[in-house]
């Protein structure tokens, strides 16, 4: 044991026992503090290509680590390499400055666990803004993107009020135009990942997601439709009925040449036929059968370049439309008695027949035969032009003539 002797201001001196253990880790804890102090002001002298180092051996040795050891590793410190990495963050994040490596090690500090007090940090200079500004800057890469994709997803993990602090900075509609435009299959999947969780228990805005993920669907991009409705699909039972709003997009993407989309619509559509919206989806599906002859066609450049000169671009989407809405027809159809009542009084058979009659689109015919379940594997391949004109312009109407047989045997 030994004696530490303190000295008072009048002179008068006190010795204390001290152990060996207890001055060695004094000791130890001292040149903790020192090197905490060199490395922080290493940082603030440093120019990009050291910093860059640093991130690069911060993220190397601290990935995965916990808040006790993100603690221990920087003397009870943390928070102050924390809150330089923010502060450069706020400054250089529009012009991609180690944006990357700048991100990840943020993500170390919010994904520790107990951790919470490095999110709250960060909420507080402004983060959930920065990550969705950087969404939408063109010039940023998408790897970056992506990073604060990941972030706001750790911000979402953390609870309800995290969600709708998301949701009130406008996060769907920065995340929602970030999957409809996005070039990276990846980074479309973490949105379609957080769009998912800001949807779950998140009452106060799971509206606002359920039409941000429909204001997707009119895009150019196919996985971002795909992963739309698949989403709108899961959240369907959460969400309830489905706003008027969403049978136009829905009905839209079945024109689409890629037959995952088409499969996820037909799935919402099935999903949705317990729904209130159900009469004007099938009023739409029976309207598709019957595409405008004018916007039957479109042409190729050729045309563009010599309009004298005819050239299809052969198969059209409105013939891709009628052949998927003949397909869903037959689905629904099959699925229910009602819903199959409900698609004649619409006139469905007689619009199943002018599809068939397409000689212009195969998938047209085979579609609408398996939906009329009229030898369909057959016939149609051996139908003439003639035939087929008069199927094209039939003026069937099934209803009109049901019930003009029940009079005329209530007659007899």
């Amino acid at each position: 044991m030994l004696m530490l002797a303190l000295t008072n201001d009048s002179g008068k001196s006190f010795n204390f026992p001290v152990s060996a253990e207890e001055i060695m880790t004094s000791v130890k804890e001292q040149e903790a503090i020192r090197k905490l102090m060199v490395f922080l002001q290493e940082w603030d002298s440093a120019h990009k290509a050291a910093r860059s180092r640093m991130l690069d051996n911060f993220i190397k040795s601290n990935d995965g680590k916990t808040e006790p050891e993100l603690e221990l590793e920087f003397s009870q410190g943390a928070s102050l390499f924390l809150a330089r990495l923010t502060a450069w963050l706020r400054m250089t994040y529009m012009y991609s400055t180690c944006l990357n490596k700048l991100l990840k090690s943020i993500a170390i500090f919010l994904s520790a666990a107990s951790g919470r007090r490095y999110l709250i940090e960060f909420l507080e200079i402004g983060g959930v803004l920065i990550l969705l500004e950087i969404l939408g800057l063109n010039h940023l890469k998408e790897e970056d993107k992506r990073e604060s994709v990941k972030l706001l997803q750790l911000v979402a993990d953390t609870g309800r009020k995290y969600k709708e602090l998301i949701c009130e900075s406008y996060g769907v509609r920065s995340l929602a135009e970030f999957l409809a435009t996005s070039n990276s299959a990846e980074a479309q999947e973490d949105v379609q990942i957080l769009m998912d969780s800001l949807g779950r228990g998140n009452p106060k805005y799971q509206n606002q997601v359920y039409e941000g993920l429909i204001a997707v669907l009119p895009c150019a991009s196919p996985r971002a439709q795909q992963l739309a409705l698949q989403t709108l699909r899961v959240m369907q039972d959460t969400v309830g009925e489905a706003p008027s709003v969403l049978v136009k997009p829905v009905l839209g993407v079945l024109c689409s040449v890629h037959l995952e989309v088409q499969y996820e619509a037909i799935q919402l559509l099935k999903a949705l036929m317990a729904r209130e919206v159900r009469p004007a989806l099938l009023k739409g599906l029976v309207a598709l059968l019957t595409p405008a002859r004018k916007k039957a066609f479109t042409f190729c450049d050729e045309t563009a370049k010599d309009p004298t000169t005819l050239c299809l671009r052969e198969p059209v989407l409105v013939y891709i439309q009628q052949a998927a809405a003949a397909k869903v027809i037959g689905i629904l159809a099959k699925e229910s008695a009602e819903v199959a009542e409900e698609l004649i009084q619409l006139k469905a058979v007689h619009g199943l027949m002018v599809a068939v009659g397409n000689l212009d689109h195969v998938a047209s015919q085979r579609h609408a035969s398996n939906s009329l379940e009229d030898s369909p594997e057959t016939w149609y391949t051996q139908m003439d032009p003639v035939q087929a004109e008069k199927l094209a312009s039939n003026i069937v109407d099934i209803p009109r003539d049901i019930a003009r047989m029940q009079s005329t045997g209530e007659q007899e």
